[in-house]
């Protein structure tokens, strides 16, 4: 695939962050998804899976910002996360998997009504996990596919390191047109 096509194709990625539609990522928008999750999951902010939640949102947003907020003006365009992704994540996948790692193990205590720092591994049911892709804008038909193919073991629950690798995947390294 060429350059021009990754570049195009990494764009329609951003509409997954920009989740108040207003042209830019910023840390309203992580903010606003990490809220999202804490009501459908009837999880309070304050408690430790809700600050968890919010820490990893903040953690996201800040790596989010370092890799592609060029101008420094705390918000990423569309022109900057295609710039940051393709000049940063596509040769380094593994960078935006540890930058997502802190929302992402959080969302799954959130779903899964766990502890998120405990010693052990943190997982999720599938059907929380859909749950939460639809909060977080996945359309319903997508949110179930998706939820079932991170489910790689087939053990009807989605583990930490499935949800890092999937998610990492997902946002830079795209698969070429069938």
């Amino acid at each position: 695939m060429d350059s021009a096509e990754y570049e195009r194709k990494i764009a329609h990625r951003f509409a997954a962050f920009d989740q108040d539609g207003n042209g830019y990522i910023d840390r309203a928008d992580f903010n606003d998804a990490a809220a999202r999750l804490l009501t459908e999951f009837g999880t309070k902010a304050r408690c430790d899976r809700g600050q968890s939640l919010y820490s990893g949102a903040e953690a996201f947003w800040q790596g989010m910002a370092g890799i592609a907020d060029v101008d420094g003006d705390q918000r990423v365009s569309r022109q900057e996360f295609v710039g940051g992704a393709v000049k940063r994540l596509r040769d380094s996948p593994e960078r935006f998997a540890e930058i997502a790692r802190p929302f992402l193990r959080a969302a799954l205590a959130v779903a899964a009504g766990t502890d998120p720092e405990g010693t052990g591994p943190v997982s999720a049911p599938v059907d929380r996990v859909e749950r939460a892709l639809r909060v977080l804008g996945a359309e319903d038909d997508l949110a179930r596919l998706a939820a079932r193919s991170l489910d790689t073991d087939q053990d009807g629950r989605i583990a930490e390191t499935e949800a890092v690798a999937a998610f990492s995947a997902y946002f830079t390294v795209i698969e070429p047109d069938a």
